[in-house]
């Protein structure tokens, strides 16, 4: 997942949210950094998901 997958799936949030949550330390560390930017293996996001926003759970694509 690249940073406008994770804001979709977090319900939208900005692109200046996405990257203070990229950057916590309980974030998955990125799978790789391409051109675009850094990329994020989809089952790690949803893990994080399911530990910290437990409300959007059900929202999984």
């Amino acid at each position: 997942m690249g940073a406008a997958e994770i804001r979709l799936r977090l319900g939208g949030i900005s692109r200046q949210r996405v990257y203070q949550l990229t950057h916590r330390s309980d974030w998955p560390a990125p799978y790789d950094e391409l051109i675009q930017g850094k990329v994020w293996r989809r089952d790690d996001v949803e893990a994080w998901i399911k530990q910290h926003r437990p409300d959007l759970n059900d929202q999984a694509p």
